[in-house]
């Protein structure tokens, strides 16, 4: 789980994680100045564990997992801090020496399929060469392969699919296949980057089941990136929420739902429809992020929080809080001026919940369909 900042990775006591993070720095120089994209993320994950790291578009989300994948143009890129995958460092390593554990090591589900197969090659053929590149294989025992993977994922007629281009083939089927291209190698290292955009409910529900079956039969570990926190209650073991290239919020899955305490947390619940109570509108986070080119002096989230009165001497706004363990949880940490107590009381009164108590916020399953359960269990 989670270590303080001042906690460096060789340092921690409990078993070593598969992927530890630690105090990544993304920076990329432009015209307008140096684009802040990342700063300072620290993060773990255990094989045959989920990490959903969660946040509005431009909080860093992608561009963490890209950089960890060793997929950011250094030429145009600044990355530092450390990136540790079963006991390699990565940032210091050559392209060369990366590309050898991309696709074997770790591997990576992008957003849009369709943009990231090739139109040009049948699916097959693109299954195939990563088995190809990393294992030596035949073109004939290589598309054996790719077969056996489009059945596992569940293409159905995969001697027949395997010769087909992306365009014939439908939304959730093209992310099926990015999902066997990503595993046909097993990987220990999983990442998702919003692996459910633009597919109905019912397609979301079916390509999240496959990949938590796939992380059983491979023990892989999982890192799923995306916005909507609806579907991560039902997947990830742990939450990291990112905001202007920071974490923000890091605990449990049913920590953070029961007692969340970062304001943008709350924000971010407060806007998920509630199936426990009738609602007229739901409550956005006002304003924008901050500009990656500045950002705001103290607390990045000060301009769009509605509770800086809450907290002395204006330190908000001149001064950047910590992601520091919460008071009584060593796994539950937040990087927020307010008092713990005072940061409680808030949750309550925004998601309708005693102090310290349980934070109903109810969910179906990921299609829409399932029962509906309170979050994070009975109070």
């Amino acid at each position: 789980m989670r270590q303080p900042d001042s906690l460096r990775v060789d340092q921690r006591p409990e078993a070593e994680p598969y992927l530890s993070v630690s105090n990544l720095v993304v920076k990329f120089p432009s015209e307008d100045g140096v684009v802040n994209a990342v700063e300072g993320v620290n993060f773990s994950v255990t094989r045959g564990k989920t990490l959903a790291i969660v946040g509005e578009s431009g909080s860093g989300k992608s561009v963490t997992a890209l950089a960890i994948m060793g997929l950011v143009n250094r030429k145009s890129a600044k990355v530092t801090g450390e990136v540790w995958l079963d006991g390699e460092e990565l940032i210091d390593k050559p392209d060369s020496a990366i590309r050898k554990l991309r696709g074997n090591k770790m591997a990576m589900i992008f957003q849009d399929p369709m943009s990231s197969l090739h139109p040009f090659y049948r699916v097959g053929a693109q299954l195939a060469e990563a088995a190809r590149i990393h294992r030596r294989l035949s073109k004939k025992a290589a598309r054996e392969e790719a077969i056996e993977m489009l059945n596992r994922v569940g293409i159905p007629a995969p001697r027949r699919r395997v010769d087909d281009y992306p365009h014939q083939l439908s939304g959730g089927m093209r992310q099926r296949v990015m999902i066997a291209m990503a595993l046909i190698n097993s990987p220990a290292l999983l990442i998702a980057d919003e692996p459910t955009t633009a597919l109905d409910v019912t397609v979301q529900a079916q390509i999240l089941d496959l990949i938590g079956q796939l992380q059983t039969e491979f023990n892989t570990a999982v890192i799923v990136i995306t916005h909507d926190l609806g579907i991560v209650a039902d997947i990830a073991d742990d939450v990291a929420v990112m905001y202007a290239g920071r974490v923000v919020e890091d605990a449990p899955t049913t920590k953070l739902y029961a007692s969340p305490e970062m304001p943008y947390t709350l924000g971010l619940l407060a806007s998920i429809p509630r199936m426990d109570r009738e609602t007229d509108r739901l409550d956005p986070i006002r304003g924008n992020p901050p500009s990656p080119l500045k950002h705001p002096d103290g607390c990045v989230f000060h301009p769009r929080c509605k509770y800086t009165d809450r907290v002395p001497d204006r330190a908000c706004f001149t001064v950047r809080p910590e992601l520091l363990p919460t008071a009584g949880d060593s796994d539950h940490f937040v990087r927020c001026h307010i008092e713990p107590e005072e940061r409680r009381r808030i949750a309550a009164s925004v998601l309708g919940t005693g102090a310290g108590g349980n934070a109903a916020i109810a969910t179906a399953g990921a299609d829409g369909t399932g029962p509906v359960t309170p979050v994070g269990g009975p109070a």
